[in-house]
């Protein structure tokens, strides 16, 4: 399709969807109007970016904000994480699952930051400026995200998918797509993740079995070892300074 017919296509929806918001306010605009704007966007869309093609632009990356913070960020890893230290404690409900994804979405754009502000000075800026085009806009922006992808992914699960894929092995990172960048950087994240999981597991299970062996050996088999071992793991969870630790080395993993 042509390029320019399908940003006039976006302008015209957008022009109606701003018409149909105006008219549920009782602001109704008059037809020679709406089909001037329609015209005057169309005509412009050749140009440069206009408003309402960058609200449609918009809408649609926030649509996709879920799907982005998920499989382009270290989000995962950091909830993962968190959820095994809330398991691990076996405090059910503490901390609450909301006060969890809260605090990796705020390490999250702690750490995308700077990556953030390499995409938005190369390609977003330039764009909504009307300096460059959509298509010139995405190839300037994914460097800066595919060399953060790349450096925490590992060649095993690169591998994998140029395996399965049957695609020619690239020289350099630059010839790495997203497609394939992408998913070899989700799977490197669950493998890290439940390896950190894991080593935050194990001094939890050797105090949940101290605790079941004290208690059996004392003859009150009645008493359940959750109950008894709670405190004990609070409170070494405590000394130890153990979330202080938890987001170190989250934070270092990914620096």
């Amino acid at each position: 399709m042509n390029p320019k017919l399908l940003i006039s296509l976006f302008a015209l929806a957008a022009v109606t969807l701003i018409a149909s918001v105006a008219s549920a306010q009782g602001v109704a605009p008059e037809p020679t109007t709406l089909a001037s704007q329609g015209h005057q966007l169309i005509e412009k869309a050749g140009d440069g970016p206009s408003s309402a093609i960058q609200l449609v632009v918009m809408l649609t990356v926030a649509s996709l904000a879920p799907a982005i913070i998920l499989t382009s960020t270290c989000f995962a890893r950091f909830a993962i994480v968190f959820s095994f230290v809330r398991n691990g404690l076996a405090t059910q409900g503490a901390p609450p699952s909301q006060v969890l994804v809260g605090m990796a979405l705020f390490m999250t754009l702690f750490v995308m930051a700077p990556t953030g502000k390499l995409i938005y000075d190369a390609g977003l800026q330039p764009y909504l400026n009307g300096e460059i085009g959509e298509a010139e806009a995405i190839e300037r922006g994914t460097p800066p995200l595919r060399d953060f992808l790349l450096k925490r992914t590992s060649e095993r699960d690169l591998e994998l998918f140029y395996e399965v894929s049957s695609q020619e092995r690239p020289t350099t990172a630059a010839d790495v797509p997203l497609r394939i960048a992408v998913p070899a950087f989700v799977l490197s994240e669950l493998q890290t993740a439940f390896k950190m999981g894991l080593v935050i597991l194990l001094p939890f299970l050797v105090i949940d079995l101290i605790v079941a062996s004290v208690l059996s050996a004392l003859g009150m088999v009645m008493l359940p070892p959750p109950i008894v071992s709670l405190p004990i793991k609070l409170l070494v969870f405590v000394a130890v300074d153990g979330w202080h630790l938890v987001v170190k080395s989250l934070l270092l993993g990914v620096a």
